[in-house]
């Protein structure tokens, strides 16, 4: 009895305390004093609220911090002007571009790694092919966009 007793905490217990015990810390945040140095210097403005903030917002924002320190310089330009650009959109835009995203994350790895491709031969045409192409698709009846649109995800022929 007492071998099946330790094997079931062994089995169940101890796993299930470790599950608790690393929400907890995951719970706890991140003291100002726990950031690195750059992470302290990029994130100053926020020093005199961060106790404030709520643990996962901390933990976010270092997180964020940390990439943006770990970025080179073209990397970082790319992402200022991203955010340039999301600032510049109305809520409703905003709440259009979290819809796709949400969207985007619901597809399977394939479908979006096949989105992806999609996405980058576009991007290594010229701007004027670009310009056209959007054009041309603006000037499609809506069903005919969206069948479009369905057959991106369709894989090619040979590779069903």
């Amino acid at each position: 009895m007492k071998r099946m007793t330790s094997n079931l905490v062994a089995r169940w217990l101890a796993p299930t305390l470790l599950v608790f015990a690393s929400m907890g810390a995951f719970a706890q945040g991140v003291a100002w004093d726990d950031l690195s140095p750059g992470q302290r210097a990029l994130l100053a403005d926020q020093e005199a609220n961060w106790a404030d903030l709520a643990p996962e917002r901390q933990q976010r924002i270092a997180r964020g911090a940390q990439r943006w320190l770990e970025m080179n310089r073209a990397d970082r330009r790319a992402a200022r002007d991203r955010f340039t650009r999301w600032q510049r959109l109305d809520d409703g835009e905003r709440a259009e571009v979290r819809r796709r995203y949400e969207a985007f994350r619901g597809l399977s790895n394939r479908d979006r790694d096949r989105l992806r491709e999609i996405y980058r031969r576009f991007n290594r045409l010229s701007l004027d092919q670009q310009e056209a192409l959007r054009d041309r698709f603006r000037q499609l009846p809506p069903q005919r966009r969206q069948d479009l649109r369905d057959r991106a995800l369709r894989p090619p022929p040979g590779r069903r």
